[in-house]
């Protein structure tokens, strides 16, 4: 299927790792070119020149998100270069544990800037250029929101607070024919959460627990297969799908593990 993405610009906020690198790499592919946004100036670079090797088009801001400012100047270098923008992928973040017992209000108001509130931003100032398109918005969020996991009071609030978005904006974009969806992720392979799994005296007794909840396959998500739906979301082949939180996730979340 031709998704009619070719020479879009498309903003993809922590697109140089894990999932942000599956979405920068489907939607070059597809013909369009992901602007990668993240602070760390050689992850972004070497996500390019793979793209670029790979025979797509990328480039790279660098920006460090917790910073409210930061947004502003990305969106701004990004409508300097190209003088458009026709998709937004908001998907930076961490599961940083900041917990309810543990926890504290600087750790906790962190965390929301590490989550959420440069979704709101990067919306907010790319919103412009997104009526001129009539371009699309998509947030990555997690489970947390809806399942809980314990320790992780602020993520599970940022990811609460991301679907809530999803829908607001989706109301509030209808007049400007922006739609807005999000991808609700749970347990998907990527480099962190490998990182983490070897934190266990046994990595792969533990990933085996895992995997035998997740009802297709037992195994788990790809970034490829949330980047996939993704770029179907942002494209015009999705054109009347808006406000939609789409759990791509093996049926971890809706079907009964015991299966």
């Amino acid at each position: 299927m031709n998704l009619e993405l070719k020479d879009k610009i498309i903003l993809v906020t922590g697109g140089a790792k894990g999932i942000g690198a599956g979405i920068s790499q489907v939607l070059a592919a597809e013909g369009a070119l992901p602007v990668i946004i993240g602070r760390n100036e050689q992850d972004n670079q070497a996500m390019v020149q793979e793209i670029v090797h790979a025979g797509g088009k990328a480039d790279q801001v660098v920006a460090e998100l917790t910073n409210p400012e930061a947004s502003k100047l990305a969106v701004e270098t990004v409508m300097a270069r190209y003088n458009q923008i026709d998709g937004l992928v908001n998907n930076a973040g961490v599961n940083d544990g900041v917990g309810l017992e543990h926890g504290d209000y600087e750790k906790f108001m962190l965390s929301l800037h590490r989550n959420v509130v440069h979704y709101y931003l990067m919306a907010h100032y790319a919103l412009p250029a997104l009526k001129q398109s009539q371009g699309a918005i998509v947030n990555i969020t997690s489970k947390t929101a809806k399942t809980g996991q314990g320790n992780t009071s602020a993520y599970a609030a940022a990811n609460g607070g991301r679907n809530a978005l999803t829908r607001e904006w989706a109301v509030e974009l209808l007049p400007y024919k922006i739609r807005v969806n999000a991808i609700i992720v749970a347990e998907a392979w990527t480099p962190l959460y490998q990182d983490w799994i070897k934190t266990f005296p046994n990595p792969e007794e533990k990933l085996k627990s895992i995997t035998d909840k997740i009802p297709l396959e037992k195994r788990m998500t790809t970034a490829e297969e949330i980047a996939n739906t993704v770029a179907f979301l942002l494209s015009p082949k999705s054109s009347h799908t808006t406000g939609q939180l789409i759990h791509v996730d093996g049926g971890y979340v809706h079907l009964d593990r015991a299966l």
